[in-house]
């Protein structure tokens, strides 16, 4: 997986999981999501020393999603190409910015 640090544009959908993402100036469908989890920052870097549940911890969340650009190939005629990949999406609950982190393709 190749590894970025990129901001992105996202929109959700009704389950509140990223519905389509903005790219490097292309829109990326997505498909499915494949796996979703949460990191937290270093305990040890959180303020004063000690850890509260008050005390604030870097947090992001990430999915990793199946996506694509393109038509469907239900409605793609045989000139026509999709493109896809599953990326690595990354929203920082500290600074509420999304990021593409990874992208296998």
């Amino acid at each position: 997986m190749r590894q970025y640090d990129d901001p992105v544009e996202v929109r959700r959908g009704e389950a509140e999981d990223p519905d389509q993402f903005l790219w490097r100036g292309r829109l990326w469908k997505v498909r499915g999501v494949v796996a979703h989890w949460v990191e937290t920052g270093p305990w040890w870097q959180a303020g004063g020393g000690s850890v509260r549940a008050s005390d604030p911890v870097a947090e992001r969340e990430l999915w990793r999603v199946e996506a694509g650009r393109g038509t469907p190939a239900l409605r793609r005629s045989d000139d026509e190409q999709e493109t896809y990949g599953v990326f690595d999406l990354s929203f920082d609950w500290t600074d509420g910015r999304w990021q593409l982190v990874g992208c296998l393709d």
